[in-house]
């Protein structure tokens, strides 16, 4: 019988569930999702193949788990940083600022690549997540037109042109030492295209 980790099976369970996010995150910084496999996964958890196919059965269930996770925890932590500032031009600076860095630390394939990695109902799933951070956007940009900080534009034309901005590897694609100075330029450069009144 496996060692249980932890106090009960559900503490096990989150714990392996977490070591396995914890290797796979690792995983695809370092050589991205084509390389990664179930048993490589499983060998850097130290989980058995046996749990580790228990709990994901596939390379694609453990990716939509591994992306809800991901995505729950980076929409409460957006939320509340953006919900503690007050004026609707510093929102959208940080909404711009979390979403490169998240797009920094992940090497999941973008778009229509992720789209071929997965089935289409798992790829539905995994764009499911982006609906209360395009809702976020849509918040920041509306308070600002009303205040006067941004000038009226519609805004089913603007998200998209700003996600597709804030889209592009190659912004955070520098040595390590640049991505401050790279990211402040996406900041100017999102608040000049909506007009913003800094």
């Amino acid at each position: 019988m496996p060692k249980i980790i932890g106090s009960s099976l559900s503490e096990h369970r989150e714990q392996v569930r977490n070591r396995v996010f914890d290797a796979l995150r690792h995983q695809l910084y370092e050589r991205g999702f084509d390389a990664v496999t179930l048993a490589g996964v499983a060998a850097e958890a130290g989980v058995g193949r046996t749990a580790m196919y228990n709990h994901f059965p596939d390379k694609e269930s453990l990716l939509v788990a591994f992306v809800e996770a991901e995505a729950t925890r980076y929409v409460s932590r957006m939320t509340a940083a953006v919900q503690a500032a007050g004026d609707p031009v510093d929102k959208l600076a940080i909404f711009v600022r979390l979403q490169l860095r998240s797009l920094a630390e992940y090497h999941l394939p973008p778009g229509t690549a992720l789209g071929s990695a997965l089935g289409p109902a798992a790829y539905r799933r995994i764009a499911a997540h982006a609906d209360p951070i395009t809702a976020t956007l849509r918040e920041i940009l509306r308070e600002g037109m009303d205040a006067g900080r941004i000038p009226e534009e519609d805004t089913s034309i603007l998200i998209p042109m700003i996600t597709a901005a804030l889209g592009s590897r190659q912004v955070v694609d520098v040595e390590p030492g640049q991505l401050d100075a790279a990211i402040e330029a996406a900041v100017r450069f999102v608040l000049r295209a909506v007009g913003a009144r800094v």
